[in-house]
Order: C-alpha cells, then sequence, then structure tokens
C-alpha cells in the first residue's frame, strides 16, 4: 500500500520559465528555465517518506481526491490544520488534524462526513501530507 525508499532516483526534466494560463491563454515563451527534478520538489526527507493512494472523497474539498498519490512526510511533527495520515482502529486515514479546545479532531474536508474526536480512540499519527499527485490523462 505505501512505499518506502532510501535513495531516490534523479531524473531531470525540462522546466520552462513562463507559467500556463488557467483562465485566458497568453503567449507562449519558449524560453527553458532549467532542469527540475521531482524528487528534490517533492521530497525533503528520503528516508522518511512515503507514498500511498488516497481513496474516497472525504477530502474532496481539500483538493485530494479518489485515487490521489499522496506524498507523506513522517519527519515533521504534526501541527494544527495539518493534512496528516492517522491509523484509527487499525484503519489508515487521511484527514485535517484540528485542535479546537479541549482536544484534539480528526476533520474531513467534506460535510458529509462526521469529524472524529481523538481523546480515547487509539489514534496514531504516521505523517503529514506533504503533496497531492493526481493524474488527468485516462490514458
Amino acid at each position: 500500500m505505501f512505499t518506502l525508499k532510501n535513495q531516490p532516483s534523479e531524473l531531470a526534466l525540462v522546466l520552462y520559465a513562463s507559467r500556463v494560463a488557467a483562465g485566458f491563454p497568453s503567449p507562449a515563451d519558449d524560453h527553458v528555465e532549467g532542469k527540475l527534478d521531482l524528487n528534490q520538489h517533492l521530497i525533503r526527507r528520503p528516508t522518511a517518506t512515503f507514498f500511498i493512494r488516497a481513496e474516497g472523497e472525504s477530502m474532496k474539498d481539500a483538493g485530494i481526491f479518489d485515487g490521489d498519490l499522496l506524498v507523506v512526510d513522517r519527519a515533521i511533527t504534526p501541527r494544527d490544520d495539518d493534512i496528516v495520515i492517522a491509523v484509527l482502529h487499525g484503519e489508515l486515514t487521511v484527514k485535517r488534524l484540528r485542535n479546537p479546545k479541549p482536544g484534539w479532531v480528526l476533520t474531513a474536508e467534506n460535510p458529509a462526513f462526521p469529524d472524529i474526536l481523538l481523546n480515547d480512540a487509539g489514534c496514531d499519527i504516521w505523517g503529514v501530507v506533504t503533496h497531492s499527485i493526481r493524474h488527468h490523462c485516462a490514458r
């Protein structure tokens, strides 16, 4: 379900200096900024990083959708408002960690899902989600 890897392989691909308009089109530049290695961009601590696929709709309002690949860093200390991977009753879940007084709560980013109070729930935080990768092309 997840992969641990000590040393990421290096693959530097072209990174264009211009940005692409998500609204109205703009003239394209042919200027190459340099090379981009996604390992360097997405993974700060390779030995503490793992990948896991999201399942379900509970985090859709945070932009995490069914099938997205999540990059998770175990070396980051979870804080209020972080999106985390947690183990709850032996099951993995991705939720936002909140600390409204008087205790910690796992909150879905979809109003159809209830909050989970972490008083005696036996929850273990596995890591903080740093990035999500979404597949846009069906082939």
